[in-house]
């Protein structure tokens, strides 16, 4: 983007999501285990570790994008995993996982979730083999039933829409069952930020208050929680990540 549309308000439709730099991506971000990923790792293996084995029929990881360890987590308690994009490149980098087995990068995040949760398959292969690759967002899922629902970085890094941020996350809850399961991660005070091949992408600086804000009258059992923004991780501008557990409401 330049000129005018480069100083507006961006919203989720106006990036080519189908460019996000993969490569670029991955080596910031994913080259090594970092505090923050562990953390996030053990924060959300909590949850799944008070789910039985094999006793979610379907989970989905909304925005999936590159990101491997959201599905290792999720692969002992669910029967099937959607990892649900909207980016042909985030789509095809999946794709090729499944088909050719996980690059190595991913060999310490997989260690690290089955260290903490020994529910999760004996092999990373068997984890990737309950995974479905999609094509869609929150908004083409909503009523779609899921058991759990999962989201790493998306809702507040697609939009500089406080509003759209909204209506992401109210989408994303509308994935689940009434009484499912909802696990997330969001970046903390992260506006626009620019990836190391000069490539800019939005941000919607969000905090804890805001996620329970938002969260608070859509779900129940909303937990709220913040870690310390990693200094092994390049300076996107945010100040910690923000972690989030919840359920969608149980009929009544």
């Amino acid at each position: 983007m330049s000129g005018a549309d480069a100083d507006r308000r961006w919203r989720n439709a106006d990036p080519d999501w189908d460019r996000w730099p993969v490569p670029v991506y991955l080596a910031e971000n994913y080259r090594d285990l970092h505090e923050s990923d562990d953390a996030v790792i053990v924060h959300h293996s909590a949850v799944y570790r008070g789910l039985a084995r094999g006793s979610l029929g379907r989970a989905v990881e909304i925005g999936s994008g590159p990101n491997l360890y959201p599905l290792f987590l999720a692969s002992g308690a669910a029967r099937r995993i959607d990892a649900v994009d909207r980016s042909a490149a985030g789509l095809g980098y999946l794709r090729r996982q499944l088909a050719e087995g996980p690059d190595p990068i991913w060999d310490s995040f997989w260690q690290r979730c089955r260290a903490l949760n020994p529910a999760l398959p004996d092999t990373v292969e068997e984890a990737l083999a309950r995974v479905q690759v999609r094509l869609g967002d929150a908004f083409a899922l909503a009523g779609s039933d899921y058991d759990l629902a999962s989201m790493h970085f998306v809702a507040e890094s697609v939009t500089e829409d406080p509003d759209e941020f909204e209506e992401f996350c109210a989408a994303f809850v509308a994935t689940v069952r009434p009484g499912g399961h909802l696990v997330a991660a969001f970046m903390e005070n992260m506006s626009r930020y620019e990836l190391g091949d000069g490539s800019r992408w939005p941000g919607t600086p969000v905090d804890g208050a805001v996620v329970a804000r938002v969260f608070g009258p859509l779900t129940e059992d909303l937990r709220v929680s913040r870690i310390d923004a990693d200094p092994g991780l390049p300076e996107y501008g945010y100040t910690g990540m923000v972690l989030m557990r919840a359920r969608r409401p149980r009929v009544t």
